[in-house]
């Protein structure tokens, strides 16, 4: 089934996305859920790259995606908004949290999540809960995930 989005809804941020497939499959999710794109740069792959443009197709041209050229540059741009942090490290799952319409979501580097002085600045910290001594889910699954649940609660879908 098929149906329009509203455009005024959550934002997917990824830091410095390392592995090109990853961030391929998330601009496919986004631009079929309607979610805009934020990617905080440098990214570990350029956007020709042949693993990337095989997974992306055309969905690049369906999506809005904007690229900050530094993670300074984003946090000014979203001076006075609500950015949620996806972590593995966070004690609060995100089942229990109420996720605004125009909610940024922000999910780490594949390799290495963010850096502490992120944790710090953000006030509101979420994980996927998971099975014990299991270290994450695939980013492209885990945004899937919580861009779900977040169009869900603010009746987006």
């Amino acid at each position: 089934m098929t149906q329009n989005l509203i455009n005024h809804g959550p934002k997917i941020a990824l830091f410095e996305p390392d592995i090109p497939q990853n961030t391929a499959a998330i601009i496919r999710t986004c631009a079929c859920l309607g979610a805009k794109l934020e990617i905080i740069e440098p990214c570990g792959f350029l956007i020709n790259d042949k693993r990337f443009k095989r997974v992306v197709m055309d969905y690049m041209n369906n999506n809005e995606i904007k690229f900050y050229e530094s993670l300074d540059q984003f946090f000014k741009f979203k001076e006075n908004q609500r950015i949620i942090l996806m972590t593995t490290k966070a004690s609060v799952s995100y089942t229990k949290f109420k996720f605004r319409k125009n909610d940024t979501i922000l999910f780490g580097r594949e390799s290495a999540g963010v850096p502490e002085k992120v944790h710090k600045l953000i006030k509101d910290r979420l994980k996927i809960p998971m099975k014990k001594n299991m270290r994450s889910l695939n980013i492209a699954s885990s945004v899937a995930i919580i861009l779900a649940e977040s169009l869900k609660q603010n009746k987006l879908i």
